[in-house]
């Protein structure tokens, strides 16, 4: 560390009641917007130099500021082994064994954290997390590059990397400072299609007078004002954090006077600890993203209907659609999407062998890896295994009692439409203020004495719809939607296959139908640009998949 450097940091963490490394945290994430505007005006023909300021950057951050020794040798250890297993290993076992190594490596520290039991500590294990999804990511990256094209999926094409990085820009990509500590990861090719800037390129056919406003002679986008944006929502919800979570913490929940309180207030205590636990993974992130964006490798290409730059590629939560989530999909689908959609495509999907779907192995597969991903504190998998019940039941419940509330043909909400979306808020969030509790608490003793306080009513309430779904009474329902409904429509999805979705990478088969079938109108499209069919204008792809969809009776 350097000298003094930790002076002003216990001095004002003192004033606040705070802790030290916390705020030398917030520092590094606010101290990383003017760097990564000093990054953006690095000559966009000189990549090494942009990768030699970067590490430089992350290398202040881990030894300059946190005297993290030991991280960065840990981070170099799980560098290096992925490297040397991609460089050494070929076949189809080589991604695993580079899961196998990166989760192990990460696995001991978990360990060594938990048994230190300082939760308000900067470890190293926050960087792991996010350098174990980039490296298992640029593994299976590697093995795809090896494969022949008619093997591989869209998705799989657009990743595949070819040839090795040089290792100054692998260097680059570990260490991007951005998103050292809290994320969001993203995958080499988005790295190296930044450093060439080649991510930059206008699309085929777009107009060059339209291209977005960049300074001087630089190929990045503008992007100051998106990213003060972001950094401001980012102070917004540390702010929000800071005035309540001495209101609501788990020692109050935790106290004998917890019991004064009423049943509802005791619920409405856990959501207000919720939400305010929320608030400060939303700054964090919100924080790390602006950052991102105003290196320039947030752009997500130009809006068709705008003509602006999209700044969107490495959003990875969205706070409004989780407190106002009236379903289980909705509120996790918004939360940690990064890690989401790594959990889908490098394991829920390659678990699954080449032209099968996904079943119950795949689903397996990704919980335990979620699991194991968070830690060992036994909080995280009664969390997990709560919310993976708590998707079926919705699911269902979805299925079953949406349709009364829109017309038969289910194209339209009914007068009563806001008294379901009501009530189905209020159900989703008061579910949810019971199932974070383990992920906040940690601990089993602490978790079961907090359940024990509101009854364990999310354990009640899970029984009771497994009971309901499980007897006559729903038959009746189904009956009643036939009766009720368009021939065909609801009966289907009454009756559908119910797989984990929207959470922890696995998609939800409604939704995943849309995009698939927007994936393939899209191509299509493409394929008759490219015969010159002329020009092709489809303002909507997804409004008329969606509604193609409605009309077979497969979207509800």
């Amino acid at each position: 560390m350097l000298p003094g450097m930790d002076s002003p940091f216990i001095y004002v963490a003192n004033k606040l009641g705070a802790s030290s490394d916390e705020l030398k945290l917030i520092f590094s994430f606010l101290l990383s917007y003017p760097l990564a505007a000093v990054l953006k005006r690095i000559p966009d023909s000189k990549p090494w130099q942009k990768n030699i300021f970067i590490v430089g950057v992350s290398l202040f951050y881990l030894v300059g500021l946190f005297d993290l020794w030991d991280g960065l040798w840990t981070l170099f250890v799980s560098s290096a082994g992925s490297y040397a297993i991609a460089y050494f290993i070929d076949g189809s076992f080589m991604p695993w064994v580079g899961f196998a190594f990166m989760m192990g490596h990460m696995a001991v520290n978990h360990i060594y954290r938990q048994l230190a039991a300082n939760p308000s500590g900067v470890d190293i294990t926050g960087a792991q997390m996010v350098l174990v999804m980039k490296l298992t990511a640029f593994c299976w990256n590697v093995h795809d590059g090896r494969l022949p094209a008619n093997e591989l999926s869209d998705f799989q094409k657009e990743r595949a990397i070819r040839q090795l990085p040089d290792l100054l820009d692998y260097a680059g990509y570990v260490l991007f400072f951005p998103s050292l500590f809290a994320g969001p990861a993203f995958d080499y090719v988005d790295y190296r299609q930044y450093i060439s800037t080649s991510m930059f390129k206008l699309p085929p056919g777009v107009d060059p007078s339209k291209a977005p406003p960049t300074r001087k002679k630089r190929k990045i986008p503008r992007s100051g004002r998106p990213a003060s944006w972001k950094a401001a929502q980012g102070l917004f919800w540390i702010v929000l954090f800071l005035q309540f979570s001495g209101r609501y913490n788990p020692e109050k929940l935790l106290s004998d006077r917890f019991l004064e309180y009423g049943f509802v207030r005791r619920v409405g205590f856990l959501w207000a600890l919720g939400f305010t636990t929320r608030t400060k993974y939303y700054g964090v992130w919100a924080l790390t993203e602006g950052a991102c964006i105003l290196s320039g490798i947030g752009y997500a290409g130009i809006d068709a209907k705008t003509g602006r730059a999209k700044w969107d590629r490495l959003v990875n939560v969205i706070p409004q659609e989780i407190e106002l989530a009236q379903n289980t999909r909705a509120f996790l689908g918004s939360w940690n999407i990064n890690t989401n959609s790594w959990l889908r495509n490098y394991m829920y999907l390659r678990v699954t062998p080449k032209g099968k779907k996904p079943g119950f192995r795949a689903t397996l597969a990704t919980f335990v890896t979620s699991a194991f991903w968070h830690g060992f504190y036994p909080g995280y998998y009664l969390a997990f295994v709560l919310a993976s019940f708590l998707q079926t039941i919705a699911k269902h419940g979805r299925r079953l009692f949406r349709p009364f509330f829109l017309t038969p043909d289910s194209t339209a909400p009914t007068q009563y439409k806001i008294y379901y979306d009501v009530f189905t808020w209020v159900v989703t969030q008061a579910a949810f203020a019971f199932t974070v509790q383990p992920f906040i608490l940690l601990t089993l003793a602490a978790t079961v004495k907090c359940w024990a306080r509101v009854y364990f009513y999310g354990i009640v309430g899970v029984i009771a719809c497994f009971a309901f779904l499980n007897s006559p009474a729903k038959l009746a329902v189904v009956k009643r939607l036939k009766m009720r409904n368009q021939p065909g429509g609801i009966q289907r999805a009454a009756s559908a296959e119910v797989l984990p979705g929207g959470t922890l990478g696995l998609p939800d088969d409604p939704e995943k139908e849309v995009e698939d079938m927007v994936v393939e109108v899209r191509a299509e499209i493409e394929r008759m640009k490219r015969e010159g069919r002329g020009s092709i204008d489809v303002p909507d792809v997804r409004a008329m998949v969606q509604e193609r969809l409605r009309r077979r009776g497969k979207l509800v």
